[in-house]
């Protein structure tokens, strides 16, 4: 019995051993391939780092992220056979890596990230391609972020169409799902970008955390905006009235007691203005009267302003406005409202709907700037002394420069215009001349009723 014991005692301190000098060996493996992938001697470290894989897979995440490296390195490099072995082998080494650390890798970057890796080498057929990124948008949609990614999700569709392997409606369905995505992560980027804006514009320090936040925020909305211009522009005139009424027309008679084909032809007919023709009332009212919506409501909306009903038409887009549940079909709704009585002259009216507009869409930027080009025109009408009206323009630079910040797309107008109002509001001498300093406080009056404080100049 004693020699048992002790027989148990050796073997386990002999595992024991085994176990520390395999954590050993790992550990030194490694220190010499981390410091390798740190130097950025990627030649060196790529042998080390993928035994470092092969015998000690659990041993660091940090071996799958300087192996990576390692192998974008060898694939920049390498041409051929070679090139697509190693691109198979980075794949494996993203696949490895969601199998070993779940809980340290997003699984809709690693498929994305696999997809672009093959839409960029033109590694499968475009089928294969397109259910790659399919399997991203379906499986973790939320993580689904990449512009790239996104931009040649639909890119692959619109190819497979063209090959007379898909319908223009997949084209138009995949269209409304890469955009929907898209200005959600527009809105995200927006809505954090928001107060940080505030904060900046009234003069409060940054953290160097939050400077870095504005300019990740900004980043984004450039790219992003970026892609939706040039997923427009793939949509291109497949989705011009010359193709959609037909299409939907040839299929009325048969869909019009189908509440989702009538939802889907009165949106895509909306979009794009697509109005004059009869087609577009009947399907209208076919929806309304099967199913009261937003889309139905606001299409009649738009049918009565074109009559010359403005108030018939308001009343229309207000319900339209309160049935809708997607925020960047509100924040339409909205600003077409809005519109309506910026034209009216009704200024307090339009800059209400104008914010509720930027509630429901924060990167909606045209709304800013139609705020700032109502406070600009009311300049002379809202402060008591010259100065005074004067520095109304501040006001409309800051809201100008508010939607350049927000919305990349019309950055060079709203910065052209925010330079502009700067150039009518007082200047350091008019400042000085009155007697007023930097930071103070001015009421601005009337239907305005905002405070600006004198810039520094």
């Amino acid at each position: 019995m004693k020699a048992r014991f002790i027989a148990l005692i050796t073997g386990a301190v002999l595992g024991s051993s085994v176990l520390s000098a395999q954590s050993n060996d790992c550990a030194t493996m490694a220190a010499l391939a981390y410091d390798d992938a740190k130097a950025k001697d990627y030649d060196a470290a790529y042998e080390p780092l993928m035994k470092v894989r092969e015998e000690c897979p659990k041993y660091s995440l940090a071996t799958f992220q300087y192996g990576e490296r390692a192998l974008n390195y060898k694939i920049e490099n390498a041409e051929g056979a070679e090139k697509e072995q190693f691109i198979k082998e980075l794949i494996g080494l993203w696949e490895e890596r969601l199998e070993l650390f779940p809980n340290k890798t997003s699984k809709g970057k690693i498929y994305s990230d696999i997809a672009q890796l093959r839409y960029d080498h033109k590694l499968g057929t475009k089928e294969e391609l397109y259910n790659a990124f399919d399997k991203v948008y379906t499986e973790d949609r939320e993580n689904f972020t990449s512009p790239k990614g996104l931009y040649a999700y639909f890119d692959l569709m619109v190819e497979m169409q063209d090959a007379g392997d898909r319908e223009l409606q997949d084209v138009f369905d995949s269209y409304d799902k890469v955009l929907a995505k898209i200005e959600e992560e527009e809105n995200d980027a927006a809505e954090r970008l928001a107060p940080l804006l505030k904060k900046q514009e009234e003069g409060e320090d940054l953290t160097t955390k939050e400077q870095k936040q504005i300019e990740y925020a900004e980043i984004n909305l450039k790219n992003y905006n970026l892609v939706k211009g040039s997923i427009n522009a793939k949509l291109g005139a497949r989705a011009d009235c010359d193709n959609l009424i037909p299409l939907y027309k040839k299929d009325f008679e048969e869909k019009k007691s189908d509440v989702n084909w009538l939802q889907n032809a009165n949106a895509r007919l909306s979009a794009k203005d697509c109005t004059e023709d009869p087609l577009f009332f009947q399907v209208s009212e076919a929806l309304h009267q099967l199913e009261p919506s937003a889309n139905s409501a606001y299409s009649l909306g738009q049918l009565a302003e074109a009559d010359g009903d403005r108030a018939k038409a308001l009343e229309y887009y207000n319900e339209a406005a309160e049935l809708e549940e997607d925020p960047n079909d509100q924040a339409r709704i909205y600003y077409r409202i809005a519109s309506n009585y910026k034209e009216r002259g009704s200024f307090s009216q339009a800059r209400n709907y104008y914010r509720k507009a930027l509630d429901a869409k924060p990167s909606l930027g045209n709304a800013y700037l139609q705020i700032s080009n109502m406070i600009a025109q009311s300049a002379n009408n809202c402060g008591e002394t010259s100065f005074d009206k004067r520095a109304v323009y501040w006001l409309a630079a800051d809201y100008a420069a508010r939607a350049a910040r927000v919305d990349p797309s019309i950055a060079s107008n709203a910065n052209q215009t925010a330079t502009a109002y700067r150039g009518r509001a007082p200047q350091k001498s008019d400042v000085f001349q009155q007697g007023r300093s930097t930071g103070e406080a001015i009421q601005v009056g009337c239907w305005i009723g905002e405070t600006v404080r004198i810039p520094q100049m």
